[in-house]
């Protein structure tokens, strides 16, 4: 995908949000400082939000940010040699993008709607955590859970069936996303093709599956197709194969 220009800048909208009145505060990078270390974060942070389809970051090109994703969804592509593009992640609010240490970016990162970082410059950001063991704890806590889902990840591709795999995703987005608690509910951001890309399946399957998942009443789909609401997780966890201790797959 083409560059939009200017994508990797540091941008000229300062934050005004307060950082206690963050939605995602909780599950973020900052989720474990005290007050001193948030007044320093507030004072470095600035938001950015990105349309959907535009880029990020941009494989392989200095990324002088790094952040935490405050709203929509983002995906993590790798191309090959030979031009053939992979999703290998998706971001959802609180995931963090960068690397402290390492001023490349790994993957192109895209904005499936609309989006909005917390942005930090990236070396002011590496003092910070140099200094504060609130946030360097929390970023190798973060790290960790990541390596994990990503394990389980492996796990997904290699040996779950189509409907467990469809489930998976479905249960990913709904845990992350969801805007009420019963049932859960929850917009889709990927479209078919992104999810079939994902999981590593035809877009005619995925659609097999989602529809084989409705008609057993494990999830509900409402007008449109884009809108998912669950009635009781532990069946769509059930349908995921997954058993009560598998949380990776769901991070935090």
């Amino acid at each position: 995908m083409k560059q939009q220009p200017g994508s990797a800048a540091m941008p000229g909208t300062l934050a005004t949000q307060d950082c206690g009145a963050c939605p995602i505060r909780h599950r973020a990078v900052c989720a474990k400082c005290d007050g001193d270390e948030l007044d320093r974060l507030q004072q470095m942070k600035s938001y950015r939000t990105w349309a959907p389809g535009e880029t990020i970051a941009l494989e392989g090109d200095t990324l002088p940010f790094v952040g935490t994703l405050v709203r929509g969804c983002a995906t993590l592509t790798k191309s090959l040699e030979d031009g053939r593009v992979q999703m290998v992640g998706m971001l959802m609010p609180s995931d963090f993008v960068g690397r402290p240490g390492r001023s490349a970016a790994p993957y192109e990162v895209t904005a499936v709607t609309d989006t909005t970082l917390c942005l930090f410059e990236r070396q002011g950001f590496e003092r910070l955590i140099a200094d504060t063991p609130h946030v360097s704890t929390r970023l190798l806590e973060m790290s960790l859970n990541e390596l994990d889902a990503a394990r389980d990840w492996m796990l997904l591709l290699g040996r779950k069936t189509a409907r467990e795999r469809v489930a998976t995703l479905l249960g990913l987005v709904l845990r992350r996303a969801a805007t009420q608690t019963a049932p859960l509910r929850a917009e889709l951001p990927l479209g078919r093709e992104a999810m079939a890309s994902f999981l590593g399946l035809t877009i005619e399957t995925v659609s097999r599956q989602i529809s084989a998942l409705r008609r057993d009443g494990v999830i509900e789909v409402a007008a449109g197709g884009r809108t998912i609401l669950c009635p009781d997780f532990a069946t769509l966890r059930l349908a995921a194969g997954d058993n009560d201790n598998a949380e990776q797959i769901f991070p935090d």
